[in-house]
Parts: structure tokens; C-alpha cells; sequence
């Protein structure tokens, strides 16, 4: 992959995001359609986002019973996304079922902790020996289950791509190194999330929110 960046297009308005995606695309690999642009714009949203000619990324995050997430793969087919999330936590068969109803060109990752999360979050919800042994039984569970990959942050995807070679590794939750981290825990910039083995490089904010998008890209896209 030339340019590893994915921008969170998570916007309220489509044509907004079409306009945001529009001006940055040629300083960015892909564009990543999160659970808030898919409940408001369906498959609409995305087949407009789509003709900026770049692959998309439907982070949905499914998580369900096996044959609910399966039909829900096949439902998504028509707008042959180039990744697809789900949750490692929904268990093997839930990841089996998921790849094997997915296209042939798109790629399933499991998404393993959440970057919003830290290990005091996970003692309150029964989640013992903190996010970095998580995120790497999750990534176990992903690679035995026969998924493409997962998704990480950038503090464990280091050891998870010494166990998984071959893997497919997104990494979120990343800010620049003058960057603000809100509501995110767990950041590296993008530079040292690359340098540890990430395929993918989600951005959003940083970006999105720039007043400079172009020049936030392009600063961004320069250091990797």
C-alpha cells in the first residue's frame, strides 16, 4: 500500500464528508466509514463517498450471534468495501462465520480493545491483565479463526505483528505528535505506529478538523 492513511470521514452531513474526502484524496490511501456515517447515510452514503475513486472501510464493528453478523457480511456484499470490522470478542465462530460471508476482495479485521479503553476501564467490565494482554489474545483468537487481521492501537501492534507475519494490522486512535489525544487513551503518532507494523493508518480528527485539511494530510502523509 502506497499511502497507509485511512481518514475518518465520520461527519454528520454527506456532503460535507464528500467534500472533505474530495479535497484530501490525493494525500490519503483510503477513507474509513464509521458506525455514525453508515446509521445516518446506509448504503447511499457510502456508494457517494465510493465515486471519490478511493477504497472504503466500513469500520461497523459487528457483533452478534454468528448467523446475525454473517447475514449482515452478506448484506454489505453490493458496496464491496476493501475492509470490514468486527469484534474479536464475539467469539470464534462469530469471526469464522464473518469471514466466510465476506467478498472476495474485502478484507475482515477484529477489532480487539478499543483506544478509548485503559486497563482501569477493563477491570470495571471483568477484562484482568490490562489492554496489552487483551489485544493480544484477541489477535491469537483472529489469526486462528482465519481473519485477515485486526485492529489495535499502536501500543501493542509491535508485539502482535512479531506473533503474526503475515497479519493485517489497522491502527486508530492516532495523533501527531503536537496533537491533542480527546477522548482517545492509548496514542502513538503515526510514524511509530507504521515503524512497529501497521498496515493502516486510521486519522481523523487531526485531519478532519484541521483548519487546513489539505495541509493537515500532507503534513501527516510527510512524516511516514
Amino acid at each position: 500500500m502506497s499511502n497507509p492513511i485511512y481518514l475518518a470521514l465520520d461527519l454528520p452531513r454527506l456532503d460535507a464528508a464528500v467534500a472533505l474526502a474530495q479535497k484530501v484524496r490525493g494525500h490519503v490511501g483510503g477513507l474509513k466509514l464509521g458506525l455514525e456515517f453508515f446509521c445516518a447515510h446506509g448504503h447511499h452514503g457510502v456508494h457517494e463517498i465510493a465515486k471519490v475513486g478511493l477504497p472504503i472501510f466500513l469500520d461497523l464493528k459487528l457483533h452478534d450471534i454468528p448467523n446475525t453478523v454473517a447475514a449482515a457480511m452478506q448484506a454489505i456484499h453490493v458496496l464491496e468495501p476493501a475492509i470490514v470490522t468486527v469484534h474479536a470478542a464475539g467469539g470464534r465462530a462469530m469471526l469464522e462465520d464473518a469471514k466466510a460471508a465476506a467478498g472476495e476482495h474485502t478484507k475482515v479485521v477484529a477489532v480487539t480493545v478499543l483506544t478509548s479503553l485503559d486497563d482501569a476501564d477493563l477491570a470495571r467490565i471483568g477484562v484482568n491483565g490490562g489492554a496489552h494482554n487483551q489485544a493480544l489474545r484477541l489477535a491469537d483468537l483472529a489469526q486462528e479463526a482465519g481473519l485477515d487481521g485486526i485492529v489495535c492501537s499502536g501500543h501493542e501492534v509491535g508485539a502482535i505483528h512479531q506473533r503474526w507475519k503475515k497479519g493485517f494490522f489497522v491502527v486508530p486512535g492516532l495523533r501527531p505528535a503536537e496533537g491533542s489525544a480527546a477522548d482517545q487513551k492509548r496514542t502513538v503518532t503515526p510514524r511509530a505506529a507504521r515503524d512497529a507494523g501497521a498496515s493502516v493508518l486510521v486519522i481523523g480528527r487531526p485531519i478532519a478538523r484541521a483548519e487546513d485539511p489539505v495541509a493537515a494530510a500532507r503534513a501527516i502523509e510527510g512524516t511516514l
